[in-house]
């Protein structure tokens, strides 16, 4: 009972998300089913404390359906159509069923038919034509509608068009099996899926349309084929919100549908595989599947699923295993599948299977104060005398969808010195939940590539690729790999061959490095503040971990540094000082350095035991240096610049 084709993303609605009253909206014919099955239905979904909407008068109690029962049907989560002998007979039945498929295609819903007392065949190709000789009792029916309906056929196509539509989807044939048992199945099946339903996205949603109309070409291409589509972008970006809009919108096309939320994080539970696996199943399937472990899962889902045609969203993968247990390749699912994995990682979602990449954008300024507005002021613009902070905050997020959510949630209904005080400390101190989204690529890199990722963030954004790699290969960091990880992983990205980031991953970034040691900054890897700076050389101890100082004052700065502290940095490998005026240079330096920048350097030679033939770059601008070094010096990849 599966439609032949893929549609695409159906175009956007003009409803406002919904806010469910109901979790089932019973859709039947009264006179067929109201003192039996319907009844028996209703019941039991009570008593496992579903909210059940059913109509318990007559519907033939006037010409037209009365606005409530509209509203019942677009506030709830799923509609059971319970299709009896004379169901389409019913022109209120039939006026039901086309409200029941408006909100399927515009809204999301969920719609379960069950065949009580008839054949599914019947809802084909309905012809009146051949009435005489295939005598089908809904045929019957349309033959009657149209002759009483002679000025309004379009009506009557659109209600041959809907009951197509729905014969489409997956459901329940209850013919010639026990009622109970039947009742029970149908019960289990809504009562699970409740158990998994995906929190309701009940606001407007800004600039989503846009977001989708890529997908759209992706998912309506190569009718019959399953193809592979993955939606890509840094934490918070909002993936899964598009793949959410996606599902929603296009998962009665299909015969069967799953969104699995969170993979990498129930990947990684004990147990968490063959949950996955039994999730897929139960939801596509639409009966509860047991898997007993994950290998005969996978064999389970190849061999119920491989004629099927589905919609599946895995969203959050961070590694191509969880693909190997839930979905390795297009084969493994029927013509016209649509699997949409979202992913910070593209190389997750790359390989042999030809895959498309949807690589999700952040927000426009305008879209940006938008949704801003709407969590800070439940407004699509903010208040006059809010707009100028406004914009300090869509400058503050540029364009990430998690960061205007979650800091206009947090000045909603507040005074604007608060706002001042509150966008004031951001600056300083990013807020939690930002960088806990955002955290989570960075926690998963090797440790070489998160000292990459911490150099970028602290000092080198902006500069070329091979600069980079060139200064940091000399550490053994391997950014010949680590940088195209970086960039895989969304956390940073390469334009006109300068790399760059994210202004948020840069302050996580920045932060991380805060957090070694938040009230003693001689105690951290890296440094770039004046003021941390100045802290950290006032005595010459514990200057052990400091790998980088990078201070780039705007202005000349005075300053009175204890220079015998950076004979205590041992570990010192980049240094960078700009614009600070001081009395004297160091008396010794790191042998790991490889970067040494310091303009207006203060003494007239570098300190005696610096092993100059290993650095890489030498930049020493309007400084007092007359002689570099004593004596010859090996020196190879070596940048020296004094102007």
């Amino acid at each position: 009972m599966a439609s032949t084709s893929v549609q695409g993303i159906t175009s956007s609605s003009s409803y406002p998300p919904p806010l469910y009253m109901y979790d089932v909206f019973l859709s039947f014919r009264g006179k067929d089913t109201r003192n039996n099955f319907t009844s028996h239905l209703y019941s039991n979904l009570k008593q496992r404390g579903i909210d059940v909407y059913m109509d318990d008068r007559e519907l033939e109690r006037g010409k037209t359906i009365e606005p409530a029962l509209w509203k019942a049907i677009e506030e709830s989560r799923f509609s059971v159509i319970i299709f009896s002998r004379d169901y389409a007979s019913s022109p209120w039945c039939l006026d039901e069923l086309v409200k029941i498929v408006q909100c399927m295609k515009e809204m999301g819903q969920t719609v379960l038919p069950v065949f009580y007392d008839v054949d599914p065949s019947e809802f084909y190709d309905v012809d009146p034509s051949e009435v005489i000789e295939r005598k089908r009792k809904y045929e019957e029916a349309f033959v009657e509608h149209e002759q009483n309906f002679k000025e309004n056929l379009e009506k009557v196509r659109n209600w041959k068009d809907c009951l197509s539509t729905v014969a489409n989807l997956s459901g329940w044939d209850v013919r010639n099996r026990n009622e109970l048992e039947s009742i029970k199945i149908i019960v289990e099946y809504i009562s699970y899926k409740l158990s998994i339903t995906l929190p309701t996205i009940n606001k407007k949603l800004v600039a989503i349309d846009s977001r989708v109309e890529v997908l759209n070409g992706y998912i309506g291409e190569e009718v019959g084929k399953a193809i592979f589509i993955g939606i890509c972008g840094m934490g918070g970006i909002g993936k899964t919100t598009v793949a959410r809009v996606v599902y929603d919108r296009i998962r009665w096309q299909f015969e069967g549908s799953c969104f699995l939320a969170n993979v990498r994080e129930v990947f990684a539970e004990k147990d968490g595989r063959r949950r996955l696996q039994e999730q897929l199943l139960s939801e596509i399937l639409m009966e509860r599947a047991s898997v007993w472990d994950s290998s005969r899962g996978i064999e389970m889902i190849k061999r119920r699923l491989r004629l099927k045609k589905i919609l599946l969203i895995l969203d959050d993968v961070d590694d191509k295993e969880q693909l190997e247990f839930l979905a390795e390749e297009p084969g493994w699912f029927g013509p016209g599948s649509r699997i949409i994995i979202t992913s910070r990682d593209k190389k997750v979602v790359t390989g042999n299977n030809n895959n498309r990449i949807y690589e999700a954008e952040k927000l426009n300024d305008d879209d940006a104060l938008m949704l801003f507005s709407q969590k800070a002021s439940k407004n699509d613009h903010p208040a006059e005398d809010f707009v100028e902070l406004s914009k300090q905050v869509v400058g503050y997020a540029n364009g990430l969808p998690l960061a205007l959510e979650v800091i206009g949630s947090f000045l909603y209904d507040r005074s604007i010195p608060e706002w001042k005080s509150a966008i004031n400390r951001m600056n300083e101190i990013p807020h939690g939940k930002i960088i806990d989204v955002l955290r989570i690529s960075f926690d998963g890199l090797h440790e070489s590539d998160k000292k990459i990722f911490l150099d970028i963030a602290c000092f080198l954004m902006g500069f070329k690729i091979d600069r980079i790699t060139r200064i940091l290969e000399s550490r053994g960091f391997h950014a010949g790999i680590g940088i195209p990880i970086l960039i895989e992983k969304s956390l940073i990205s390469v334009s006109r061959d300068q790399v760059w980031m994210h202004n948020l991953l840069q302050i996580m970034g920045k932060e991380i490095v805060r957090c070694e040691s938040p009230e003693e900054p001689g105690r951290r890897s890296r440094l770039w503040t004046y003021e941390d700076v100045c802290l950290a050389l006032m005595d010459n101890t514990g200057k052990e971990k400091i790998e980088a100082i990078f201070l780039d004052m705007l202005g000349i700065k005075e300053a009175q540094w204890n220079m015998k502290a950076f004979s205590k940095m041992s570990k010192l490998r980049l240094l960078k000082i700009n614009n600070v005026q001081l009395s004297e240079g160091p008396e010794d330096l790191s042998n790991k350095l490889r970067f040494l920048e310091w303009h207006s350097y203060p003494s007239k030679s570098l300190p005696a035991g610096l092993q100059v033939d290993e650095l890489v770059e030498l930049h020493m601008a309007n400084s007092s240096i007359e002689q570099l070094w004593y004596g010859c010096k090996i020196l190879q990849e070596f940048r020296i610049s004094r102007t």
